[in-house]
């Protein structure tokens, strides 16, 4: 039908065209995750970490690291403080790791 939006067969569940409005809001509010993660990461490590901007980028990849390490003991938090807590745990790890490597740059 002219006007509606082209329905199609997905195997076993009725599946409607991509939404690109949906994913961006989504990847917006996942960077944003992310940086505040990152940020409260910092808090928690001793030292700051390494500033804003690079806690910023360590808590997005750790949102991803966190919800591998979680999902790997069968955790797994649906709303937003979940969410934040899984990404600080993550960033947690990462700026550990990170901070591992660079105090052997600086020896």
């Amino acid at each position: 039908m002219p006007g509606y939006p082209e329905i199609t067969n997905c195997g076993t569940q009725v599946c409607f065209p991509f939404n690109k409005d949906k994913k961006m809001f989504g990847t917006i509010i996942f960077i944003l995750i992310g940086c505040l993660a990152g940020f409260l990461a910092g808090k928690l490590m001793r030292g700051g970490g390494f500033g804003f901007i690079v806690n910023s980028v360590l808590g997005i990849i750790g949102g991803l690291v966190g919800g591998w390490l979680l999902s790997l003991i069968g955790i797994s938090w649906g709303d937003l403080i979940g969410q934040i807590v899984t990404a600080v745990i993550g960033a947690v790890v990462i700026l550990a790791i990170a901070s591992l490597f660079n105090k052997k740059g600086k020896k």
